[in-house]
């Protein structure tokens, strides 16, 4: 198998004496969709923290196209073409989305006139583009996710770490939004995702880790994640994967 785009290399994160992270390593090939899911609390926007550069990991390594970058600062990441999205979408309220957007677009070009015609691109791309002229503030909450995606896309990010893109959204608009995802690949971006919507999961990811604890439980690809007994004990806890059984089911 090919060099994998990024490399997570026994990494771990201490906060005195809780060990949010511990001993994690994992792969994300280029051009796929790998998603990270487990229950709340197992440490997920933890290591996505460590891997875009906003937390500094207590041990272990990480590399990008065979390059250490453990512990380099976010701006100098996103420069490498490596962004992130947030869990809780923060835009400048009183900005338009187009100008929202451009401010990414910024990070490469330098003229205002250049960023906005990106930006405005990028809004096409994620489906704004006729919200351009509306403030963020005025967008719905799907709205505001697809904004978050797309101030990450146009810093010209050819790796994108998505915690929880899909969080908040009803199930129409999820449907919407999973053609969007799955598209960016098509454009030579890579994936990395944090996500609780496991159908989401099931219809985007190529492979799947699963952490329980900041540790890595399993990995493999969707359909045999789901299936686990450990992960569906992780989820549910001691007991669910049999009773499940009995009763027929055994996904999560």
């Amino acid at each position: 198998m090919a060099e994998p785009l990024v490399r997570v290399d026994g990494v771990s994160k201490h906060f005195g004496g809780l060990a949010a992270v511990d001993n994690v390593s994992l792969s994300v090939q280029s051009g796929r969709i790998t998603a990270l899911i487990g229950p709340n609390g197992a440490g997920k926007t933890t290591l996505f923290a460590m891997i875009s550069g906003f937390l500094p990991p207590s041990a272990g390594r990480i590399f990008h196209r065979g390059e250490e970058i453990t512990g380099v600062p976010p701006y100098r990441l996103a420069r490498r073409g490596i962004a992130r999205t947030f869990q809780i979408v923060r835009p400048f309220a009183g900005l338009t989305v187009h100008e929202n957007i451009a401010i990414g677009a910024h990070l490469s070009r330098r003229a205002r006139a250049d960023a906005l015609e990106a930006a405005a691109q990028v809004a096409h791309l994620v489906g704004l583009g006729e919200l351009l002229d509306k403030t963020a503030a005025s967008l719905t909450v799907a709205g505001r996710k697809r904004l978050e995606l797309a101030r990450a896309l146009a810093t010209g990010a050819t790796l994108l770490l998505l915690d929880e893109v899909l969080a908040g959204l009803n199930p129409s608009e999820i449907v919407t939004m999973v053609p969007t995802i799955r598209a960016l690949t098509g454009r030579g971006i890579t994936i990395l995702m944090i996500e609780h919507v496991m159908q989401a999961v099931m219809s985007l990811a190529q492979h799947v880790y699963v952490l329980a604890e900041g540790r890595i439980l399993t990995e493999g690809s969707p359909q045999a994640v789901v299936g686990d007994a450990r992960v569906i004990e992780a989820y549910l806890g001691q007991g669910a994967a049999a009773r499940l059984s009995a009763a027929g089911g055994g996904h999560v």
